[in-house]
């Protein structure tokens, strides 16, 4: 007798034993058959069979791009160990050159939204004022880039698939990644679906949607930003299934994803929960972990890739407060300052000295004065030389002087043009490197108000809006700043220039600390503005900890039902309709359907004076219901 039967690969039994023949033709056929069906499968599944990932067709991505290795752990053919996270207003092309001479590699733009960016592209692309006009010159969505900006990563957020597709295609030439927020917890990501709030269930299959249509569109790496789930097990299923998408590495910000309901720890704030990234990286070994979060220090940046086993750790708070973050990892200030580190000579935007660059805002602002000085004459004409002030006459008076400016102006941009019109079909420039001793760059990276100006030289030659500008001063001077009460007069500045007349004082009060003199009266205005503001901010806070209560005294199971109610955003051609309307029926409207968005910010002339302490939405006018965020944020 035969001993008990063992299955073979296709379920049936093995045959009696006095058949050994056809017993060995059998399996023969089994393992053909087995093998078969393996090879179909490493074709066509995109999962990992057993998270529910559905699968995708083959993609024409170039994967030999992705697995070159510099390193052993290195998925990539560029180093992405130390990263400048995506900040909406901060990562801009200044500042992470700024983070890259100081140790950052590969670095995030900041968060732009798909759908915008595809259309704000095709309206540059195909401005007639400027035909020298490129992708990375173009400031699309504030967007911005060198070839020295390199590696980089372009992060969108999108609820879109084909969106997506369209705006990774048209990033694909500068950049090294395309990267998709799923971790933006800010209210307005909320209004527009989009960051977090796609990481539920029922949003699972349109995200990896998303990131297989990018996945598909481009031969570079798509890479996925997010936050933790409720569980660690959930968390761990959603990175295999962004695997089986598509996606080529994951940074994990490790903080819950938003929900109205802030409780629970790390839901908003706290400290980050580095060990459940961990277990993500137990769970996938193989697979490119980011990990975003308690980073303050280099010593930080050590120790956190040690707990967590990540390839890689991304710093935004830690790197906003010092761009040098980073430094620690091209050596030792006492042992190795004399070593040289190739820093690259920076190139300016291409095409920046176009017609459509350059000059064009001067050109723009000469030809409205002269519209505008051509009705002055008008009316004089048919109603009297009477009829127009003196103000009127002088700008009559000045249009000769006018057109002599604008005249030059455009002969100088169609010079320019000329000059650099062999230039357009040649590549982007090698990177070119100087030699810079690792103790200059320590020396330098010690004083704040010297990285300060550093930064400032580089926002003169790549142009970033005030508000950023401020913004990082602000950040990178702070204690300083404060110490010498000049922190309000900072804050109030409006142009580079203010921005560097401040950090003059602070260099008259370090060297001469005697002629500081601490005004008291100062202080108390200061101290009570600061109460002020944190009393505005919590206002929209405590409106939304109100409408939860009121939802779960009324036993609802939505609890965010009255936070839906009036925070509909309102269209552009909304707002231009009730810009029009009467003042009664323009506040009726308003409170019917967006009573939780700001009435000034939309309708009044200059917008809202309150800005980030009003308590209510500012959030831009939705254009075929895409979606533009404001506020900086590292999702």
């Amino acid at each position: 007798m035969a001993s008990d039967a063992e299955p073979d690969g296709d379920g049936r039994e093995d045959p009696p034993a006095d058949a050994p023949k056809e017993k060995k033709r059998k399996k023969k056929r089994s393992k053909d058959k087995k093998d078969k069906k393996r090879r179909k499968s490493s074709k066509t599944a995109s999962g990992d069979g057993d998270d529910g990932t559905a699968p995708t067709k083959k993609r024409k991505r170039d994967r030999s791009s992705c697995n070159v290795n510099r390193e052993d752990e290195n998925h990539f053919p560029f180093e992405y160990q130390h990263i400048v996270a995506p900040m909406v207003g901060a990562s801009e092309l200044a500042f992470r050159l700024l983070c890259r001479k100081y140790g950052a590699t590969l670095s995030y733009t900041p968060m732009m939204s798909a759908g915008q960016f595809v259309k704000d592209a095709a309206a540059a692309l195909n401005d007639k004022s400027n035909p020298k006009a490129t992708i990375a010159n173009s400031n699309i969505c504030e967007f911005q880039t060198i070839p020295q900006d390199r590696p980089l990563a372009v992060h969108f957020s999108a609820n879109d698939p084909a969106d997506f597709a369209k705006a990774a295609k048209l990033v694909e030439p500068y950049c090294d990644a395309v990267d998709l927020n799923l971790g933006c917890p800010q209210r307005t990501a909320y209004l527009g679906h989009f960051g977090s709030y796609l990481l539920g269930d029922d949003d699972r299959e349109l995200v990896l949607g998303i990131v297989r249509a990018g996945s598909r569109a481009v031969k570079i790496p798509i890479f996925v930003k997010i936050r933790l789930l409720d569980t660690i097990e959930e968390t761990i299923k959603l990175c295999r299934q962004l695997r089986g998408a598509g996606a080529s590495l994951i940074a994990i910000h490790a903080r819950y994803r938003a929900s109205w309901e802030r409780t629970g720890p790390g839901a908003r704030d706290g400290p980050a929960m580095l060990d459940q990234v961990a277990k993500v990286k137990e769970n996938l070994p193989d697979f490119p972990i980011i990990s975003n979060g308690n980073v303050i220090t280099y010593e930080d940046v050590v120790a956190n890739k040690k707990l967590t086993g990540a390839n890689g750790i991304m710093s935004a708070e830690g790197i906003l407060n010092n761009p040098a973050l980073y430094l620690g990892r091209l050596g030792d200030a006492g042992k190795d300052g004399d070593r040289d580190i190739q820093v690259p000579v920076l190139s300016a935007l291409r095409n920046n000295d176009a017609p459509g660059e350059k000059n064009a805002k001067a050109i723009r602002k000469l030809q409205k004065k002269l519209r505008e000085i051509d009705a002055i004459k008008k009316k004089a004409k048919e109603h009297g030389k009477e009829s127009i002030n003196d103000d009127q006459r002088s700008k009559l008076k000045a249009k000769k002087k006018i057109k002599k400016q604008l005249k030059e102006l455009e002969k100088e941009a169609s010079q320019q043009s000329a000059d650099d019109e062999s230039k357009q079909s040649e590549p982007l420039p090698a990177s070119q490197t100087t030699n810079v001793k690792l103790s200059e760059l320590f020396e330098t990276a010690d004083n704040k108000l010297t990285l300060a100006r550093e930064y400032l030289a580089l926002v003169r030659r790549y142009p970033m809006k005030i508000r950023s500008v401020v913004f990082h001063t602000r950040r990178m001077c702070k204690d300083i700043l404060e110490k010498y009460q000049l922190m309000e007069e900072c804050i109030a500045s409006t142009t580079i220039d203010q921005v560097e007349a401040v950090l003059s004082k602070c260099e008259r009060y370090v060297q001469r600390p005697e002629t500081f003199r601490y005004d008291q009266q100062k202080a108390a205005r200061d101290k009570e503005a600061m109460a002020r503001k944190r009393r505005e901010e919590g206002k929209r806070k405590a409106y939304e900890a109100r409408m939860l209560r009121k939802a779960k005294r009324e036993g609802l199971s939505d609890l965010e039902h009255y936070l839906r109610i009036g925070a509909e955003v309102p269209s552009v051609e909304t707002v231009k309709r009730l810009k029009r309307a009467p003042k009664e029926e323009r506040l009726a409207a308003w409170k019917k359907d967006h009573s939780q968005h700001c009435l000034a910010y939309h309708l009044e002339e200059g917008g809202c004076k309150r800005d980030r302490a009003c308590a209510f939405m500012h959030v831009e006018a939705r254009d075929k219901n895409k979606f533009l965020e404001d506020d900086e944020v590292a999702g």
